[in-house]
């Protein structure tokens, strides 16, 4: 990579590198970390005018050691207010995102929107950063391009943390594309629009392996508790007969859309179920299974995938499937699990049932219920599950163990992300994020935009505009 001197003002930046495979947006960014100056403003002398966000730097000449010069205005530091309160009406919008105390934005480095709203959603996870916070590192099970992704991410959720100016996500962007080559891939010189839900399963992959290798309980099974379901299959042959059950862990459930789904609940039920082509050992030959899945075990945070893609042979690319599919705020999964996980479920679910009787001055009731029409708030667990639908806490200050915190299969939206346009392989990934204090914040790249609760959704499509892509619920509890 070539190295440059860069003039800004009195100040000289001497050794400045280059990476001329990727476009000069990202030296731009690199220019922000240096001085502060947002990549917008920016003005950087080069041959034949200025540089322009998405140049070729093959043909700007570039020279190892040239001058460059570059003219723009730093960010202020933010002070104190001296004068009268404003209200928060009267800000402009990025200050108004700022006062409900959301994250920094992330700068497009040319076509990452698809990372830039992955990031988003997982950043708001809190014990996904506590566990990337007590990454001890890399060990021998682990490979180099795992371990520096993983560092990559924690770097990145720091920054987030620790800016109220958009950030220049340059690290990560590198060591995703070092670690997935697919998202390095480029047409006509240019870097090309990538599936969010890759992203998303692919990150996810790289923390189940990296954040599994401590001797730390909470960090062996960390991305495991936080996101894993796992499921158990009866798959059954009617032509033979033949019958067998399987046990597999995902780290999302599907939303399969067809022109009988119109609910998110729908969606999974239909996703539970599949029919699959294999050899039959009593027929001798390829036969239709049945395979219908319940969840035996569920996270702390649900994820949900709604299929709008497919491959268009005719067009050999990627199609979108615009039907609109509602989704709520509130998601009961309790007919979706296992019958063993329902009793587990039943406690839980009549306890709450019993909390919000109270409150309308009702008698508790000695009966156990499944029923799936529970709407009572639940706290918020900060323990990990321990896969039999209970979380615990560490043991009391005063050596007191903490109380069991249990599961109730009632989750609480916390993020969405959307895709607009009518191919994954084009369009535009945002970011819908619930913030600590109930608040909304659309995260369009660098910019942060508050939203209404009862925009979000509103997100569900039968149109061009921005419509779910990925939702992720995060689950109630109750202490036992």
């Amino acid at each position: 990579m070539p190295t440059v001197s860069v003039k800004w003002q009195k100040e000289v930046f001497p050794a400045v590198e280059i990476d001329t495979s990727q476009p000069p947006l990202v030296f731009k960014c690199q220019l922000y970390d240096l001085t502060g100056v947002p990549p917008e403003r920016q003005k950087i002398m080069v041959k034949g005018g200025l540089l322009k966000d998405d140049a070729d730097w093959s043909t700007i000449g570039l020279k190892e050691g040239q001058k460059l010069m570059m003219m723009g205005t730093a960010d202020e530091v933010l002070k104190a207010p001296e004068k009268a309160i404003v209200f928060m009406e009267d800000l402009p919008e990025a200050e108004q995102a700022v006062a409900v105390g959301h994250t920094a934005g992330l700068y497009n480095l040319g076509n990452t929107c698809y990372m830039n709203s992955t990031i988003q959603c997982l950043h708001s996870v809190p014990e996904l950063k506590s566990a990337l916070t007590k990454y001890p590192g890399r060990t021998n099970e682990l490979d180099q391009t795992t371990h520096l992704l993983t560092v990559a991410t924690r770097e990145l959720f720091n920054d987030l943390d620790r800016s109220v100016q958009p950030v220049s996500p340059v690290r990560f962007l590198g060591e995703l594309r070092k670690k997935y080559p697919q998202f390095a891939q480029m047409h006509n010189g240019t870097y090309m629009q990538q599936d969010a839900e890759e992203c998303w399963t692919q990150l996810m992959y790289t923390l189940s392996q990296s954040l599994t290798v401590s001797d730390s309980r909470e960090n062996i099974k960390a991305v495991k508790e936080l996101f894993g379901v796992d499921l158990v299959s009866r798959v059954h042959c009617a032509e033979s007969g033949e019958e067998s059950s399987e046990a597999e862990s995902v780290y999302q459930l599907k939303c399969h859309i067809s022109h009988e789904v119109n609910h998110l609940h729908e969606g999974l039920k239909h996703g539970l179920k599949t029919e699959l082509e294999k050899v039959s050992p009593s027929l001798g030959r390829t036969a239709v299974y049945t395979k219908e899945s319940r969840i035996n075990d569920l996270p702390r945070y649900l994820t949900v995938q709604f299929v709008r893609f497919f491959w268009k042979r005719e067009s050999s690319q990627k199609a979108k499937i615009l039907r609109k599919v509602d989704y709520p705020l509130e998601l009961d999964v309790y007919d979706l699990c296992s019958d063993e996980l329902r009793k587990k479920l039943e406690g839980p679910r009549q306890v709450l049932r019993d909390e919000e009787g109270k409150k309308l001055g009702l008698k508790p009731s000695d009966k156990n219920s499944g029923s799936k029409d529970t709407d009572v708030k639940m706290n918020d667990a900060e323990g990990a599950s321990n896969g039999s639908g209970e979380t615990s806490n560490a043991t009391s200050q005063e050596g007191v163990p903490a109380k069991t915190e249990q599961l109730t299969g009632i989750y609480d939206l916390v993020a969405v992300l959307t895709h607009k346009g009518r191919s994954a392989d084009s369009g535009h990934y945002v970011a819908w994020v619930k913030q600590e204090n109930g608040e909304w914040i659309q995260f369009d790249d660098q910019n942060p935009i508050p939203q209404r609760q009862e925009d979000i959704t509103k997100l569900s499509g039968g149109g061009d505009w921005h419509m779910a892509y990925i939702c992720m619920y995060k689950a109630r509890f109750v202490s036992g």
